[in-house]
């Protein structure tokens, strides 16, 4: 399993609508995808503009393999929905070794 890990900064005001509209664009889009597994965003109660999405895959080809036209698409629409782009700040990729037994 493969981890996508996005940081993006969003104004408190607009967080609920951020994530309102990113389930309904962007994990509507990927969740259509062999691979995807799932998608968490977590956000910092120390600095409640911090977002962090965790989006796990089966492999990094899965993840991969979405074409970069869908990938342009989806961001447009995003945008659009938001009235400006929210670029990330950081992003990262981890593989999980074990899950817990939970």
């Amino acid at each position: 399993m493969v981890i996508e890990w996005l940081k993006v900064k969003v104004p408190i005001e607009l967080r609920e609508t951020y994530i309102q509209k990113d389930a309904e664009i962007w994990t509507e889009t990927l969740s259509k995808y062999s691979g995807y597994v799932g998608k968490e965003i977590w956000f910092n109660p120390k600095d409640e503009t911090d977002l962090i999405m965790v989006i796990y895959w089966d492999s990094k080809d899965a993840w991969k393999s979405i074409p970069a036209s869908v990938l342009e698409d989806t961001d447009r629409r995003f945008t659009e929905a938001m009235g400006q782009s929210f670029p990330f700040v950081e992003e990262g990729e981890y593989q999980v070794r074990k899950f817990s037994d939970r």
